[in-house]
């Protein structure tokens, strides 16, 4: 009987802020690999919207507390989550401590399945998985990301100025890197990739090659 250790999973931790494509990216990098993907801002997406349904104030940390608690995985599924209303209650409640401790254990459970899993946020390679093989930290301009989430919003139905989706944007930047739990941010460790002057597809080839450089190292211990 084999007595070597157990090889931790596969984990491909994508941060980054706002609108930059990591979501996008995440995602074709789950499909690449064949591994689950999870989209933890919708955690605190839907924790916001609970927030808001029971009738209490975003910024009250023991209600948001409260709601994280409560969070099952069948509410990821709601549209009402991919609101623009949605994403600004999410950057509030992220801020509370209690609400990103309760919200813990989920994400990490979910990284820990067998083969591994693809997650993507703004605190993963830093908090949630640091000992993650592979990081990416994905950018991009503020104007160019203010275009993508008009465009993603209008996509939906929501027609909202360029001037107001930026200073979505700025407000979000600032609270995400501001915050003192967990502030948004690149790990040492993780890969920059700027998609501001690529394609999906440039943006996507970049990323596979990143994390196939990450899995050769890993795959060589």
């Amino acid at each position: 009987m084999s007595g070597a250790a157990t090889r931790p999973a596969f984990v491909i931790a994508v941060d980054g802020p706002a609108a930059s494509g990591k979501g996008t990216l995440a995602a074709a990098l789950g499909r690449a690999y064949a591994l689950p993907v999870l989209d933890t801002g919708l955690l605190y997406r839907a924790v916001g919207v609970l927030t808001a349904r029971a009738g209490a104030d975003l910024d009250d940390a023991a209600a948001a507390r409260a709601a994280a608690a409560a969070l099952t995985a069948d509410l990821l599924g709601d549209p009402a989550l991919r609101t623009r209303a949605a994403g600004e209650a999410a950057s509030r409640v992220a801020v509370h401590p209690g609400v990103r401790a309760a919200l813990l254990d989920y994400q990490r459970a979910f990284a820990r399945q067998e083969g591994g899993a693809v997650l993507d946020g703004r605190d993963i390679g830093t908090v949630i998985c640091p000992d993650a093989p592979a990081k990416l930290y994905v950018t991009a301009s503020p104007q160019v990301r203010a275009e993508r989430r008009r465009l993603q919003l209008a996509a939906r139905g929501e027609v909202v100025a360029i001037a107001e989706v930026l200073a979505d944007i700025a407000r979000r930047d600032d609270r995400d890197g501001g915050r003192a739990a967990a502030p948004m941010g690149p790990a040492p460790d993780a890969v920059l990739l700027d998609t501001t002057d690529m394609s999906i597809e440039q943006a996507t080839d970049a990323a596979r090659r990143i994390v196939e450089a990450a899995r050769a190292r890993w795959e060589a211990r």
